[in-house]
């Protein structure tokens, strides 16, 4: 697969001396970055998750929706 980006010129510029800097090609250097990015996204949305998740538990206990911890294994049969 291929893809064409159309950059400005001192963008360009940046990205070749970097690129230079760290001994790379910038096709190399753009597609690191790229995955960086995804990956932070990915870091950041499960951050979100715990954060909603517990947001989830504060409102149940608020609510009253808890059990003693005593009942949490009835029922399962081992």
């Amino acid at each position: 697969m291929q893809i064409t980006l159309t950059i400005p010129d001192n963008l360009e510029e940046q990205l070749l001396e970097k690129a230079s800097q760290l001994n790379l090609p910038i096709e190399t250097l753009i597609l690191q970055s790229l995955r960086q990015l995804f990956e932070k996204d990915e870091k950041e949305q499960s951050k979100a998750d715990i954060l909603n998740s517990l947001l989830i538990a504060l409102q149940e206990v608020k609510d009253g929706k808890v059990h003693p911890i005593a009942e949490l294994w009835d029922g399962i049969d081992v």
